[in-house]
């Protein structure tokens, strides 16, 4: 192993993972390009179509929405059939929606149509992700596997900005569409396409997860996976869900609705923001995505070490709270290279925190609780997100671009500062140091 191997721990942790947990990075890289174009391109391709920011708004809350109305019934169907026919089903909604979306044209209906279900095949992903990884990890190596698997998840982001500005524009050159136009957009859409099929065709791969009556010496070892077998309290509880320190449950996902509420108003209309203030044009913007991708992954891969250093609680503490002010320069900032700066320090830093606090979380609850709390976290983020993008669109019909976004930076600002300094408070002292 390299000096520079050794600088990234997930990397070399990487031949110690389970076949499984292997085989669901692969997937996490495929589909997670698809994801990311849909979450750089999607609300520019609702600009093209001649959407007001207002009703692009809405259109995010009502997929948020759907994505809330999936999370809880995907994390007790996967204790039933299994993580991996849930990350199935999550990728055939996904692929649906996109083929749904293709075929709208400008019909608002039908976009919101695909956008929920999007939304809801992305919530079934989400919710059975940190437990899947959970029950296919040994606890010594989780902080490396969720770390690299979140690292992954912004590489992607870099693939799909180059794709979504640069090769998508090309192609839709090539075959005589304007490539600044809604043509080039609907290119970006067929590249989705094809790679959730790969992705899909990929999950297919993973072992069979379902419920069997008998476990393995290694999984009973390892009390893995999670709900099996059931919990006695389940079936005396209410839709199923079973949570033994509720106070401790609230506290795992309270900062989380926190920061939800905040990112809701700004995040998913980052690129409306930066290409509104200072005109840029597609291959440009899908360029200033790339750049912040890459020093997430930067960020997330050392993070491990300083979990190992400092803690799990005080390591996220310190990356969240350090990102603060460059949301700041992010939101106050006239000169473009100062805001593609604070986009890519704040953006690094706020994810940097994200796969260690899912690790330290999982380790927070009992093994039949673990769907669970993935669900409830997805789901008061989702409603945080419901109540950000209301919020959004409400700044945007009443004050217009340049007030309503200064109202929506103070605002993710205080509560992303509230969030951190709560869950520092009570978790303090908690979580591996080593």
């Amino acid at each position: 192993m390299t000096a520079a191997t050794r600088g990234l721990p997930g990397l070399g942790a990487f031949s110690r993972f389970h076949r499984n947990a292997r085989l669901f990075l692969l997937a996490s890289l495929i589909s997670g390009a698809a994801i990311s174009l849909w979450w750089i391109d999607f609300n520019l391709y609702l600009q093209a179509l001649g959407l007001a920011r207002a009703t692009i708004g809405i259109v995010s809350v009502i997929a948020s929405v759907a994505g809330t109305l999936t999370a809880f019934p995907a994390s007790s169907l996967s204790d039933r059939v299994g993580r991996r026919t849930v990350l199935a089903g999550g990728a055939v909604a996904g692929l649906a929606a996109l083929v749904l979306l293709l075929a709208a044209g400008d019909n608002l209906v039908v976009i919101v149509a695909a956008a929920g279900l999007w939304s809801a095949g992305f919530q079934a992903i989400s919710v059975v992700t940190a437990p899947y990884m959970a029950e296919h990890s040994e606890p010594e190596h989780r902080n490396e596997l969720f770390a690299v698997q979140f690292a992954i998840q912004n590489v992607t982001n870099i693939v799909a900005a180059i794709l979504g500005g640069v090769v998508a524009g090309a192609i839709a050159g090539a075959l005589g569409f304007d490539p600044a136009g809604l043509a080039t957009y609907r290119v970006i859409i067929g590249i989705m396409i094809v790679l959730m099929v790969i992705g899909l065709g990929t999950i297919t791969l993973l072992r069979d997860d379902r419920p069997r009556t008998q476990q393995s010496p290694r999984l009973q070892r390892l009390g893995e996976p999670a709900a099996f077998p059931q919990d006695p309290r389940r079936g005396r509880a209410r839709f199923g869900i079973v949570v033994r320190d509720r106070g401790r449950f609230v506290r795992l996902i309270l900062p989380g609705f926190l920061i939800g509420v905040g990112a809701g108003q700004v995040i998913p209309f980052l690129n409306l923001f930066v290409q509104g203030r200072f005109g840029l044009d597609l291959a440009q913007l899908n360029g200033v995505f790339a750049v912040t991708a890459l020093g997430t992954v930067i960020a997330i891969l050392v993070q491990p070490r300083l979990a190992r250093r400092f803690g799990q609680v005080t390591s996220v503490v310190i990356v969240q709270a350090c990102s603060i002010p460059f949301l700041v320069a992010l939101g106050f900032s006239p000169i473009l290279w100062t805001v593609i700066a604070a986009m890519a320090v704040r953006n690094a830093l706020m994810n940097a925190g994200n796969p260690i606090f899912s690790a330290f979380a999982m380790e927070q609850v009992d093994k039949a609780e673990r769907a669970t709390l993935a669900a409830a976290t997805s789901v008061t983020w989702q409603i945080g997100w419901v109540f950000g993008g209301l919020f959004y669109s409400a700044m945007q019909a009443w004050l217009g671009f340049d007030l309503g976004y200064a109202v929506n930076f103070i605002a993710i600002i205080v509560l992303y500062t509230a969030s951190t300094a709560l869950f520092g408070w009570w978790f303090r002292g908690a979580g591996r140091s080593r």
